[in-house]
């Protein structure tokens, strides 16, 4: 950074981030904690920030924001700095090449072409990157981290695309029945871990029929269980744990009625 930059100017606090992490990761005046990290063991962290900027953006916390997004910059800059350690790439590779990307999937902004982004042209767009990369397969690409739910409804979106899916919802709705009966059979615990994961994701493929995101609809889930538990703790007060399920389900009955009457 030149001496006397402005502190407010966008370029200069982008290297003054980079000179820190650079500084952290310094051999000789370093961070121990920092030069001990590697791509695996900082991966964590990089997608825990992420889910916090998504935490965030539900609450609606700006000022969260903000700060989240500074934390995930900060695992970017972390991984050029390691990347640029190993003479592979370095912060500017990076940018330079979400921008290349960038302009090339919005041609019509961009290039010569017109129209408009719809979900199908971006599609396609993608899929002429992966073939230049080399993939073979349409579910090439679909990376192995993700949520799970998240991961299932993206490989059936990829599947469908080739043609490869049911004509309406009530193939996927027969295959949840399917799969149930075949949990109820399964012979070993090995086998109703399969099928156990068979039944999940014909659920998946069932939402994915009717337009619904199944992670967004599991947190939904979650989100009001842990709402209406915590109502019902506070309705029994200390002794919620020795009532009996009878009634349990009773005050779970109350919650449950007292929150549609103030919807």
């Amino acid at each position: 950074m030149s001496e006397g930059a402005p502190l407010n100017d966008k370029a200069s606090q982008i290297e003054r981030l980079l000179a820190i992490m650079a500084t952290l990761r310094d051999p000789t005046q370093g961070c121990d904690w920092d030069r001990a990290q590697n791509f695996a063991s900082i991966a964590p962290y990089t997608i825990e920030e992420a889910y916090e900027v998504a935490d965030a953006i539900k609450r609606e916390d700006m000022a969260e924001l903000r700060s989240e997004l500074g934390d995930l910059l900060f695992q970017v800059v972390f991984h050029a700095q390691m990347a640029d350690e190993a003479g592979q790439f370095g912060f500017d590779d990076v940018a330079r090449g979400i921008s290349d990307k960038m302009e090339a999937r919005h041609p019509h902004i961009f290039g010569d072409e017109t129209g408009t982004m719809g979900e199908a042209r971006w599609e396609n767009l993608k899929e002429v990157e992966r073939k230049e990369k080399g993939a073979t397969s349409a579910l090439d690409g679909v990376a192995i981290a993700l949520p799970a739910l998240m991961r299932a409804q993206k490989l059936q979106k990829r599947a469908a695309r080739t043609g490869f899916d049911w004509p309406d919802s009530s193939g996927s709705e027969a295959k949840i029945y399917e799969e149930i009966e075949e949990l109820k059979s399964a012979s070993s615990q090995e086998n109703e871990i399969e099928e156990a994961g068979d039944l999940l994701f014909a659920v998946v493929n069932y939402l994915r029929a009717h337009d619904i995101s199944a992670e967004d609809a599991l947190k939904a889930a979650n989100r009001k269980f842990e709402r209406r538990f915590v109502a019902m703790e506070a309705l029994a007060g200390s002794g919620f744990a020795d009532l009996s399920l009878a009634d349990k389900e009773a005050l779970w009955q109350t919650v449950k009625k007292d929150e549609n009457s103030k919807a």
